[in-house]
């Protein structure tokens, strides 16, 4: 017990060497280690010694060390020991160095993972669900996390998800430890529930919350909400949504933008009520389905906690010791009987409450009416998503708008619900209908194919997601080789567009390739291929030197005669005109005299 805190301690209670220092946190040091009366390998947090110096905590700490020792399952980090050190520090005064032993465990920390970019969906959700897994086996134990994040969850290479630091934050956060401290167990503010911001009880739906936070950032590569200052993002989780991950991850499905921002809901009863609910949306999502809307029942505030429920309240509090008072000490009451007063009220009381089941028993039996909790999807299909947005929300259901390219629904205009109007199913008041919007036909780019052969030009289109016409139009070029393409045509974007048109017999002018530079995926062109000649466009009249330019300009050779029949220096004849062979020669008379 000699030891600087500044040079690392090297054994503890007499059976833990440390060995070297594999990673460093806000709170603690880990080390390797070595149980020598075990003669196994461990994993040493060493934590900072500021958070000892409260007897507070020593008790907490080493409480919720014991309880998380209890819980063994495969995606915890096991504990197997705690306590603290007395050393000396660099000024030889003697300071209390807590400690946990934990199983140790050969992986990547998950924020180390996240670091080389977004995650596949398939991943990030099946190590989110490792994740809820421990989650939903601690919160039955009693257990609240509080510390979800990405450097507290560890991925081995064999693909196991592992949890650490078990009711570690609940040690901290439950005594008179500084604000610095406690931010430093906690975690970063990117991962806290609105609830952990606003300084309010927690419970199990706060780890789901940051899970939540954790399976966005495993999606975009990035958390939810970001800023310059702890503050301000403790700010965004309680009063600015979250966007769905697609916006920064087009590979997200809508179904799991959906899970992911259930799991981010501001109202932690609007929020997945079990570490289970959320699992196993994240894998139907993940499976290509959708989830269910989940509508939390009238008990969900207690029956979900699985036994750690929220710290009472102080009339909660008070009812208790009023129950744990002897009955010498108990008020005596001076009358036997409640006042008259009290009994009308009762009664009165009573009857609004018969009134009331009257009108509801006489409402349901009612002809044409409806049950409150089932009701039919409309048929919004065809429609715009302003019209049919209105009528699903006429029906008192929530519609959810997501694009996605069709060729064949304009624009605007709604492809599908899910569920559809068809499929009979019928819904509770509230609950989500996914709304399919067309954004139009997909656009690629259309690949350049001047001067390749037919078939290499078909297979360049058909590759980018066009039809190719069976038929090719051949047409003259001043210089691409008979059986070059000259241009791509484009002759219809669906089904129902015109054919193409009959070509025009004139000379293209240049190789230029005249097709769009983009296109609906699905679009028709029609091949124009080089005849291997030249349209000899006619001259005559027209000036010598302007003449001699356009035939020029299409690669013909020109030779001038000169003509003393006429006057004015204009083309009175020439030798060709129309299809000629390239490179022709064309002979020009022009008038001298």
């Amino acid at each position: 017990m000699t030891d600087s805190v500044t040079e690392s301690v090297r054994v503890l209670a007499g059976r833990y060497q440390v060995g070297e220092l594999i990673g460093r946190g806000g709170m603690a040091d880990v080390h390797i280690g070595t149980d020598a009366r075990l003669g196994r390998r461990v994993a040493i947090k060493l934590l900072k010694p500021s958070l000892a110096t409260d007897p507070a905590f020593r008790t907490r700490f080493r409480q919720e060390a014991q309880a998380a020792a209890r819980m063994a399952h495969p995606t915890i980090v096991r504990v197997f020991d705690a306590g603290e050190e007395t050393v000396l520090d660099a000024d030889g005064l003697e300071v209390q160095v807590p400690f946990i032993v934990m199983e140790h465990v050969d992986g990547r920390l998950l924020k180390d993972i996240i670091a080389d970019g977004p995650l596949e969906p398939k991943e990030a959700v099946r190590i989110i669900s490792g994740v809820l897994t421990a989650l939903e086996y601690s919160h039955r134990a009693g257990v609240i996390h509080r510390d979800i994040k990405p450097g507290n969850i560890m991925v081995t290479p064999s693909g196991q998800v592992k949890v650490m630091d078990f009711g570690i934050a609940r040690a901290i956060s439950e005594t008179t430890a500084t604000v610095a401290q406690t931010s430093a167990i906690l975690g970063t503010a990117q991962y806290f529930s609105p609830e952990q911001a606003r300084g309010e009880i927690v419970d199990v739906r706060t780890d789901l919350y940051s899970a939540g936070v954790v399976l966005f950032e495993m999606l975009t590569g990035r958390p939810p909400f970001v800023a310059s200052t702890p503050v301000r993002v403790a700010y965004q989780h309680v009063s600015e949504p979250p966007v769905p991950p697609s916006t920064y991850n087009p590979a997200v499905s809508p179904a799991l933008d959906a899970v992911v921002l259930h799991a981010l809901a501001k109202d932690r009863f609007e929020r997945y009520q079990s570490a289970a609910d959320f699992r196993e949306d994240a894998n139907l999502a993940a499976a290509g389905q959708v989830p269910a809307h989940r509508v939390p029942s009238e008990d969900d505030a207690s029956s979900t906690l699985f036994g750690a429920p929220p710290s009472r309240t102080a009339a909660a509090e008070a009812a208790v010791r009023q129950l744990t008072i002897d009955e010498d000490d108990r008020v005596v009451r001076t009358q036997n009987r409640p006042p008259v007063a009290w009994i009308w009220a009762g009664i009165a009381i009573m009857a609004v409450v018969l009134i009331a089941v009257g009108v509801w028993v006489f409402t349901l039996s009612a002809p044409n009416v409806q049950l409150a909790t089932s009701i039919p999807v409309p048929n919004v299909v065809g429609q715009t998503w302003e019209d049919g947005s209105k009528a699903i929300e006429n029906k008192n259901l929530m519609p959810t708008r997501y694009d996605e390219p069709s060729a064949n629904v304009p624009a605007g205009r709604i492809i599908r619900t899910e569920p559809s109007a068809n499929s009979g199913e019928r819904l509770s008041p509230g609950q989500q209908v996914v709304v399919w919007v067309s954004s139009g036909p997909e656009v690629a780019t259309v690949p350049t194919v001047t001067g390749l052969p037919v078939d290499d030009a078909r297979v360049a289109l058909t590759s980018a997601g066009f039809v190719v016409q069976d038929d090719t139009v051949t047409e003259p070029s001043d210089a691409l080789a008979s059986g070059l393409v000259t241009r791509a045509q484009l002759v219809s974007t669906g089904a129902s567009s015109a054919p193409a048109p009959a070509p025009s017999g004139s000379a293209s002018g240049t190789a230029a390739q005249s097709s769009p530079s983009t296109a609906p995926k699905g679009a028709t062109f029609v091949l124009y291929v080089s005849s291997g000649q030249v349209d000899v466009p006619n001259v005559v009249g027209m000036a010598s030197k302007d003449a001699s330019a356009l035939l020029g300009s299409h690669q013909l050779t020109v030779r001038v005669s000169p003509d003393g029949s006429c006057s004015g220096g204009t083309v009175s004849s020439q030798s060709a005109v129309g299809d000629q062979p390239q490179h022709s020669t064309v002979t020009i008379r022009v008038c001298v005299r």
